[in-house]
């Protein structure tokens, strides 16, 4: 099991976690969530993440400061201070030096990062290449938007269609997704203006990008991020490399019905063996969490098809395979919240309806407005109601 326990950088005062094969992070805007994910891709990551830097101009020269200003942003150094401290799977970064001394060997990235802000890598209609972002734009959005603008160059055998691919989906995912999201239309890259550009083809129209729906925008470079990580390996995107997968706010722009496939494709993650990271503000996600720890309760031999039925799988659909190990997986979820302006984390993976402790039964707060709104409805209609 890995740990992290991040303590004074930037806005985090104390965050500790021991991660599961599948892991929730929750919290409001700006309580630390993506500069702690950031921060264990960069200690995983860092020999890989210097070399890129250092092929694509950017100067490091063995300088901590340099390395977190090309890798967070302009001037996003002075976070880290005397107190700071940072302690990953054994790995002691207690002092800010110690980020660029790299005994590994190893250069290939181990963490495959899906970054909140990932609708900038297409809004141009097509994915841009790393050197197209500004200075203070991090750098896991920049190697993300590199890694789908090879994908799509390089990884899908030639074909100018993007979706339906058969062979990069389970069938009822790809089904579901149609279904939530697309309704019957293909996403093609054709040439535009001497470049080729994203469409979806709708009765033979193609219609650009910036028409879409914001769900469909905002899913599409999800989509082939789960591209990259699926199916037969290709030459650009090797997704056995990979041990962990984070994935920042995936229900953006999205239906409950199309977040619900998504959570089918977070289990084959996890069914593959990768241990994967989701910060979310979605009660969806939650909810399955709360399902899958109350299924959890019930005998071996009826939890199989309990969560199948959860997903309206048929007994035939060969889908059913990924949720085979699904209960042998630990799952955890993590709340971010502030104390005097500090952030702190709290463990709340039980998400039990009857505790006392309100960070565990309002999920996070995420059901807290939903409570207050039973109550303050019941108050008034015993009140005043006929």
């Amino acid at each position: 099991m890995s740990k992290i326990s991040v303590k004074n950088f930037g806005p985090i005062k104390d965050i500790s976690l021991n991660l599961g094969d599948l892991t929730f992070l929750l919290g409001a805007q700006a309580s630390g969530k993506s500069l702690l994910l950031q921060m264990f891709k960069l200690a995983k990551d860092r020999k890989s993440i210097v070399k890129r830097l250092d092929n694509y101009g950017f100067v490091v020269k063995g300088n901590a400061d340099n390395l977190l200003n090309r890798y967070l942003g302009e001037g996003l150094s002075s976070m880290w201070h005397d107190e700071t401290s940072l302690l990953i799977d054994g790995m002691n970064f207690k002092a800010k030096d110690s980020l660029v001394k790299n005994p590994a060997k190893e250069i290939v990235d181990k963490v495959f990062y899906i970054p909140a802000q990932r609708i900038l890598s297409i809004s141009d209609g097509r994915p841009k290449n790393f050197m197209e972002f500004g200075e203070n734009d991090p750098y896991v959005l920049r190697s993300f938007s590199e890694t789908l603008r090879l994908f799509v160059q390089n990884g899908m055998n030639g074909s100018n269609v993007i979706y339906p691919l058969t062979y990069r989906l389970k069938g009822t995912v790809r089904k579901m997704f149609d279904k939530s999201i697309f309704h019957g239309a293909k996403v093609v890259m054709e040439d535009k203006g001497g470049q080729r550009k994203i469409a979806m083809q709708v009765d033979n129209i193609n219609l650009p990008l910036m028409t879409w729906s914001a769900g469909q925008k905002e899913f599409l470079p999800l989509l082939l991020a789960f591209y990259c990580l699926s199916g037969p390996v290709q030459n650009v995107v090797n997704p056995k490399q990979y041990e962990f997968v984070i994935i920042e706010e995936p229900e953006m722009g999205l239906h409950p019905q199309a977040i619900q496939t998504i959570i089918l494709q977070i289990i084959e993650f996890i069914h593959n063996g990768y241990k994967v990271i989701v910060s979310t503000h979605s009660p969806v996600l939650l909810e399955f969490v709360w399902a899958y720890n109350e299924l959890k309760k019930l005998p071996k031999k009826c939890q199989l098809n309990a969560i199948c039925d959860l997903f309206q799988l048929s007994s035939k659909s060969t889908t059913r395979e990924i949720f085979k190990d699904v209960f042998d997986k630990n799952i955890k979820t993590y709340f971010f919240s502030r104390i005097n302006d500090r952030v702190v984390s709290t463990d709340i993976s039980s998400l039990d309806v009857n505790s006392v402790d309100p960070a565990v039964f309002e999920w996070g707060g995420l059901t807290q407005f939903s409570s207050h709104v039973n109550d303050i409805v019941a108050k008034y209609v015993s009140a005043y109601g006929e």
